[in-house]
């Protein structure tokens, strides 16, 4: 394990059985490194089977606990089963990050057919109402835990370029808010993450298409550089942890200041 991952080492996810979404690359990856360094077994859903194992025997390899699981989050029987393996294989389950999502293709409304719509509002809402329906009640018969949900910065401000990804981004956190209401008294804590720029294979992909493009996006961040995404992957590990036990039904903002203009 490298030294700069060493380091931040700790045991505070200890005994704890947490599963991310989205979890064969980019955040969902470096969370499930992050959350298996401080001691949790972790279940990696995920749709592209190469990677998702993959990158559980890197966890496996650095001494950590990991299962891949193949998983379609927009098939809600396949992330029932995803919480079902956490709860028969572990004996339960303590936390969540629900990070699958994508879709942020730049397309004007008037642009937009039904079928995009609905494919863009399944993989970034309607998976993330699946995640929390079957979650919560097993984290609730497991003693309690968090749930971390990746919303977006355009969760939060619009995009007129992206008006079907912004609306299911703005849908996952009224979800969040919404759903920590009643989750409270169970000893469930949901919260979101609005993310801004993240050095993900994504973004590096678009940066080397589209340079122009990614300085000016660059040019709008106060911070001038993306996210790491172990920078990401250390806030939910936090917020997964016993150490936030009074932060829930926030949509908190990891976005290098980006939304502080609006």
């Amino acid at each position: 394990m490298p030294d700069n991952e060493r380091k931040h080492m700790s045991n505070r996810l200890q005994s704890k059985v947490v599963l991310v979404t989205g979890g064969s690359s980019g955040m969902g990856a470096a969370f499930a490194k992050r959350a298996a360094s401080e001691g949790a077994t972790v279940l990696i859903g995920a749709r592209d089977k190469a990677r998702g194992e993959a990158t559980a025997a890197q966890i496996v390899q650095a001494g950590g606990s990991a299962l891949f699981v193949p998983t379609d989050v927009t098939v809600e029987e396949e992330v029932a089963h995803l919480v079902d393996v956490a709860v028969k294989q572990f004996g339960g389950l303590h936390g969540a990050f629900n990070n699958a999502g994508g879709g942020n293709s730049q397309a004007a409304l008037q642009d937009i057919d039904a079928p995009f719509w609905d494919s863009v509002i399944a993989l970034n809402l309607t998976s993330v109402f699946y995640s929390l329906k079957h979650e919560i009640p097993a984290i609730a018969a497991s003693g309690g835990g968090s749930i971390v949900n990746n919303a977006s910065v355009v969760g939060v401000v619009g995009d007129p370029g992206a008006p079907a990804y912004a609306a299911a981004k703005h849908g996952v956190v009224g979800l969040t808010r919404s759903t920590a209401l009643g989750a409270a008294k169970e000893g469930v804590r949901v919260n979101a993450l609005v993310t801004g720029l993240v050095n993900t294979p994504l973004w590096q992909g678009f940066t080397a298409n589209n340079p122009e493009a990614a300085q000016a996006l660059l040019g709008q961040q106060p911070t001038g550089r993306a996210a790491d995404e172990s920078e990401i992957a250390a806030f939910a590990a936090f917020l997964l942890s016993d150490e936030s036990p009074f932060i829930t039904g926030a949509a908190l903002a990891i976005d290098g200041a980006l939304t502080a203009g609006y």
